[in-house]
């Protein structure tokens, strides 16, 4: 059995994509039906409501102000964006590996697991990950976070085409046409002017940040694997965050790396980022999964975005309109509605997420 500080280490290292908010969502869909009927009463294995309420706070605000700390570490600080992004992936996965050999695990995978490991971190790293980086130079730290909370009805409506795929039920399509009316929604004041919304293709690139991830999710998903989880994943954040670093080289990024730019400010959003949203998030995560039913520790997807619009409002300063309301109850609606609509479940996939319930909360590759 795995000791405490091993189990924390091995959290952080896997670390927290964040902020793209629907992640969680996403891998409970096939166990959230089964759990959520467990009751949240005092037992003898239950914590104090008090230290489930902290934890659900950590969460809330960790993964909640990632959105913000990512917008000043490209907007105000200038950091190269893909090399902000693939730079800590890659260092995330790296000490991972190191890791995993220290403690006299393999660190070798299938020739097969390890094309598909880099295939979704192709998908979830440099899709996902350089995307939003790269918006969140023009767009506010608020709209992003409500655009990325659109992620579970992209994945859901490509589970859906997927051949063998889990298929939604009337309900579940009502949510995807409310959420995307939802994500119209918020986009309106753009759309009112095609030449502004040309001009400025932020708001496109978070979308193609969350459809993305949806597609890698989905990859990894319907893989065959055999490896460790926690194996695949370090593989998936090398080479997706290295892969995403030598684009940044490429275009060049590292001539923008000078001391001038380096201040404690940039520094700080860096380390930030590394340790409050992947150790401090993640951990405190994985405890909530551990203690309460899947559907409350879920609720990060709906309280993100309000933390967020909250701290882009109190610190950056951001506009509160009436059209980005609207569009994130519009779009999280939609989201509930899908989320609750699987018509053709996939047993196996979801007996085999049942039991290696541990492996999957260990791989989480949310990492923003």
């Amino acid at each position: 059995m795995r000791t405490p500080h091993k189990q924390i280490l091995s959290l952080f290292l896997v670390g927290r994509y964040n902020a793209f908010s629907g992640a969680s969502s996403r891998q409970l869909t096939g166990t959230e039906n089964r759990m959520k009927a467990t009751p949240l009463s005092p037992s003898p294995s239950c914590p104090p409501t008090w230290t489930i309420a902290l934890a659900l706070g950590l969460v809330y605000l960790s993964w909640g102000t990632t959105y913000f700390a990512i917008r000043a570490g490209v907007h105000t600080y200038h950091l190269p964006p893909a090399l902000f992004g693939g730079t800590r992936v890659c260092l995330a996965g790296i000490l991972l590996l190191a890791f995993l050999r220290l403690r006299g695990e393999t660190i070798r995978l299938p020739r097969g697991e390890i094309l598909t490991s880099g295939l979704g971190g192709l998908l979830l790293f440099v899709g996902g990950n350089g995307f939003i980086n790269v918006a969140m130079d023009s767009v506010a730290s608020s709209v992003a976070a409500i655009l990325v909370s659109s992620t579970p009805l992209w994945l859901a409506l490509m589970e859906t085409l997927w051949p063998g795929g889990e298929k939604l039920a009337t309900r579940g399509w009502l949510g995807l046409v409310m959420g995307m009316g939802g994500v119209l929604l918020l986009l309106a004041p753009r759309l009112d002017d095609p030449a502004d919304f040309l001009r400025d293709l932020g708001p496109l690139f978070v979308l193609c940040s969350t459809c993305a991830w949806a597609l890698g999710s989905l990859v990894l998903r319907h893989r065959k694997r055999t490896g460790s989880h926690l194996t695949a994943a370090a593989y998936q954040m090398v080479l997706g965050g290295g892969a995403l670093s030598i684009i940044g080289i490429g275009f060049g990024e590292g001539s923008h790396l000078t001391a001038e730019r380096l201040t404690f400010g940039a520094i700080g959003t860096f380390v930030y980022l590394l340790v409050v949203g992947s150790l401090i998030g993640f951990v405190a995560f994985n405890w909530l999964l551990g203690h309460v039913p899947a559907a409350l520790v879920g609720t990060y997807a709906y309280v993100n975005p309000l933390v967020a619009i909250l701290i882009g409002w109190l610190l950056g300063g951001e506009d509160l309109t009436a059209e980005m309301i609207g569009g994130m109850v519009i779009i999280l609606l939609g989201v509930a509605l899908v989320r609750g609509a699987v018509l053709q479940p996939r047993p196996a996939l979801e007996t085999a997420a049942l039991q290696d319930q541990s492996a999957y909360r260990e791989t989480r590759l949310d990492i923003i």
